[in-house]
């Protein structure tokens, strides 16, 4: 049960309380939607945005895409009746807003084993604290049940007093420790948001920087960054041309009997061939 999901390049947050977006996202692009019961929810509309939520995950209407939905932060007024009625419908994840710990992870897990959640339903942790950035290597590998660590970059940004600056300077350190553990664990893992709907050149460099640094994709808040965040997590042409040389160098060379093979004067090793099946597994 621990396996990552295969795709995740975008991730698109819709808010539960909107009856409309939701019919919409059936046509948007994205990999994998969060239905929210959050941050974009306000207190009056809470229960109205859960039956919204539920009902369109019930409906099994989204093809392909993952269908996640996040509820209300532990200890809110209205997260355990999420919980009950998330559970209930089965979505392919629960995100869990502010997770601080190992230990809430696995308090996540007894809930849903104890709402009688199906075994498909994964945790999908958020980290926007320095807190859980310091306990990430503990939080990602706390349950099979996890499957992708989600980045809060707007509270994390916060909580370290820091800037929203061009290339994200002042979080560099915490999106790389955040990184590291879920790598270690096996997991997923998923680049913040970008704010400024209107500067779609400044999103597609962020992108860019989350897809350098390692991270499989990115959350979104609109669907004008769907296409760009799938162009830019996707393997390019060349990186497809790249790939299959490497493995057919590789392969060639087995058969030679050699260990070793070269590819524009590079040498290639077996690491070198695992990154290449892992680009063209990417492939669409």
């Amino acid at each position: 049960m621990s396996d990552a999901p295969a795709r995740l390049r975008s991730v698109l947050f819709m808010p539960g309380d909107n009856e409309r977006a939701l019919e919409k996202a059936r046509e948007i692009p994205a990999d994998a939607l969060i239905l929210d019961l959050e941050d974009a929810v306000a207190p009056s509309s809470k229960e109205e945005a859960r039956q919204h939520a539920c009902r369109a995950v019930a409906s099994r209407g989204y093809g392909e895409r993952l269908v996640a939905i996040r509820v209300n932060s532990a200890g809110s007024a209205w997260h355990d009746d999420d919980l009950r009625a998330v559970a209930a419908v089965g979505p392919d994840g629960i995100v869990l807003p502010k997770v601080r710990s190992a230990a809430e992870v696995l308090k996540m897990e007894a809930a849903l084993v104890a709402a009688g959640a199906p075994e498909k339903t994964r945790i999908w942790a958020m980290l926007e604290s320095p807190s859980a950035v310091l306990a990430a290597h503990q939080i990602a590998p706390a349950s099979e049940r996890l499957a992708v660590l989600v980045m809060g970059t707007n509270d994390l940004v916060q909580e370290l007093h820091a800037d929203h600056v061009p290339g994200r300077e002042p979080l560099v350190t915490s999106l790389s420790l955040c990184l590291l553990g879920a790598r270690a664990a096996g997991k997923a893992i998923l680049d913040g948001v970008y704010n400024d709907l209107r500067d779609l050149q400044g999103f597609e460099a962020e992108c860019a920087e989350g897809r350098r640094l390692g991270f499989d994709g990115k959350t979104l808040i609109h669907p004008a960054q769907v296409d760009i965040c799938n162009r830019v997590f996707s393997p390019s042409d060349t990186e497809l041309r790249h790939a299959r040389r490497v493995i057919d160098a590789f392969e060639a060379a087995a058969r030679a009997g050699a260990g070793v093979a070269t590819v524009d004067g590079r040498m290639v090793e077996n690491m070198h061939v695992e990154n290449a099946r892992r680009v063209l597994s990417a492939e669409h």
